[in-house]
């Protein structure tokens, strides 16, 4: 994940102070951003340090002093940040730019820490507000009831109406792909961005996915393929047709897809008898740690691979640069559901089969 979209997902857990207040007027400069913060109830020396963007780490940044601590830097471009005071949650995220911003508030009250200063943080908190109620949708293979996703959509839409021209707004078009995998309305929003804003770091990602999304869009049809199962026998995927079949790219070697596979048990265990079944797609190249997986997690459906891994040939076709990633296929083999995981896998299975 690149850049500040990192810390988008990885906001909903760890765990954040939620701004209150509203930002005055910004004096954005050329000349960078000062950010002077007051936050009382800190012992002299407390590290106030940035969530790296890239890879999660807290970097110190400066120390607390009486209460007090200031950082100077300059932006390209208005940034999300995520401001942690010590060396533990909650953290603050703030979406700066070139100003002079204040940060006041006490550590037993963090939640109502009030940030001045920074128009992009003012427009950040908006959204952030009106989207909190839904924030747990956005957790890796969350429930996601149509109400909530409809919500979520309206929302996202109506803020990316309002600023056009705001930093934040390709947040919100993230969380509607996040949400419902909308791509027709997210794609209709972000043409109504200005310039800027899709040429921001965060606009160029949501173009990317945008490009990815409409590869295989839900409600296209699956190009047929061919891969040797385990016993070296072809199989088309064509020859499940009748069924719905979730296609399920992992490898032996993948922590995230084995920690999943769990769940993908436990959903073939409950449907496989209602019309339902599995076909992995292994991005192994050693055999025999593709089969020893496979034993392992009591993979009990048909699990093919021509053992190239990353340049398996079933993933290029569907454009998989990573993994554990999924694609619902209903009967008539046409794509219904796209990275089902967790307790959304079986939600669906219950909403298409019971």
């Amino acid at each position: 994940m690149k850049k500040i979209v990192y810390l988008l997902f990885l906001l909903p857990f760890f765990g954040y102070a939620q701004i209150n207040g509203t930002a005055q007027t910004s004096s954005t400069s050329n000349d960078g951003y000062e950010i002077d913060g007051n936050i009382t109830g800190y012992d002299d020396s407390t590290a106030v340090s940035y969530l790296n963007q890239q890879t999660g780490v807290l970097e110190k940044q400066t120390i607390i002093v009486k209460g007090k601590f200031t950082i100077k830097g300059n932006l390209a471009e208005p940034s999300l940040i995520v401001l942690v005071l010590g060396d533990k949650p909650p953290a603050i995220p703030l979406f700066i730019d070139n100003s002079k911003i204040t940060i006041t508030g006490d550590k037993s009250d963090l939640d109502n820490v009030s940030v001045k200063g920074s128009k992009t943080q003012d427009q950040f908190a908006e959204y952030s507000k009106n989207i909190k109620p839904y924030e747990a949708m956005f957790a890796e293979g969350a429930v996601k009831d149509p109400a909530s996703v409809a919500q979520v959509e309206k929302i996202s839409g109506d803020f990316v109406k309002k600023y056009p021209s705001s930093y934040v707004s390709p947040i919100a078009i993230i969380r509607i792909l996040q949400s419902s995998g909308n791509t027709v309305e997210a794609d209709k929003l972000f043409s109504s961005l200005s310039s800027d804003i899709k040429n921001s770091s965060l606009g160029k990602y949501v173009d990317q996915e945008l490009a990815v999304a409409k590869i295989n869009p839900l409600g296209s049809k699956v190009t047929d393929f061919a891969q040797n199962d385990t016993a070296g026998k072809t199989v088309k995927i064509s020859s499940f047709r009748g069924k719905y079949v979730l296609i399920d790219f992992w490898a032996s070697w993948c922590g995230p897809c084995r920690r999943e596979n769990p769940n993908v048990v436990a959903a073939y265990k409950k449907y496989h008898d209602k019309n339902f079944t599995i076909l992995g797609v292994s991005l192994d190249q050693a055999k025999q740690a593709w089969l020893t997986a496979i034993k392992a997690d009591g993979l009990a459906w048909t699990q093919v691979s021509d053992l190239k891994g990353w340049g398996n040939e079933v993933a290029g076709l569907f454009h998989v640069t990573s993994i554990p990633q999924n694609l619902l296929i209903g009967p008539d083999g046409k794509i219904v559901a796209k990275n089902l995981r967790g307790e959304a896998l079986e939600q669906k299975l219950g909403e298409l089969l019971n």
